[in-house]
């Protein structure tokens, strides 16, 4: 599962990055509005998370713009603008939900968890079951003919993608941005290595 997070306090993007990923999500992190609505645009993502008050291009319109091409991604703003008048307005702009900062880490997690299930792109599993055999992304862990195959967090979440999307043809560059992001330096020889 991938979460974009658009956030210009960099302590703060990168805390949930961290939290984020200690709950097993793929990060990639945008400082500004512009940045963030770009990313957010190659539709790779399954939650986004961002801010009302950015450098660039404020959240609303970055929502808004997104909800016009069709991009249906679950939503939530973090935010310090906590007045009805803001919530409402982040949300009729397409925000699935609005969370006041300060805020506790475990609703964060929740919440995201939450918007995670309600993706239409992907199921949150943590465990999938292929033909008699079965995968548990968390813990790296493949098993087939009863045999237990560990897994480098990567094969894992890679494996994950190809049984998510089967019957799909995936291109090499769709693979690359869900499993490696943008941030990584990584050629695209790098997917037919782990394929």
């Amino acid at each position: 599962m991938r979460v974009l997070i658009v956030e210009d306090e960099e302590a703060m993007a990168d805390a949930l990055k961290f939290i984020l990923e200690q709950n097993g999500y793929q990060v990639d992190v945008a400082y500004d509005g512009l940045t963030g609505e770009a990313y957010a645009l190659t539709n790779i993502y399954d939650v986004f998370v961002l801010d009302r008050m950015l450098p660039g291009k404020e959240g609303v319109e970055i929502i808004k713009a997104l909800r016009s091409k069709g991009i249906k991604t679950p939503a939530m703003f973090l935010t310090a603008k906590n007045s009805v008048d803001s919530r409402v307005e982040g949300l009729d702009a397409g925000a699935d939900d609005y969370l006041i900062k300060p805020f506790s880490n475990r609703e964060f997690i929740s919440r995201v968890n939450a918007l995670a299930r309600r993706s239409s792109s992907v199921l949150h599993e943590k465990q999938w079951h292929i033909a008699g055999a079965s995968l548990d992304v968390h813990k790296c862990v493949f098993h087939v003919d009863g045999k237990e195959i560990r897994l480098t967090k990567t094969e894992a979440q890679l494996l994950e993608l190809l049984v998510r999307n089967k019957g799909q043809v995936l291109k090499k560059e769709i693979i690359l941005d869900r499993i490696w992001g943008f941030d990584k330096d990584i050629e695209l020889a790098n997917v037919e290595l782990y394929i």
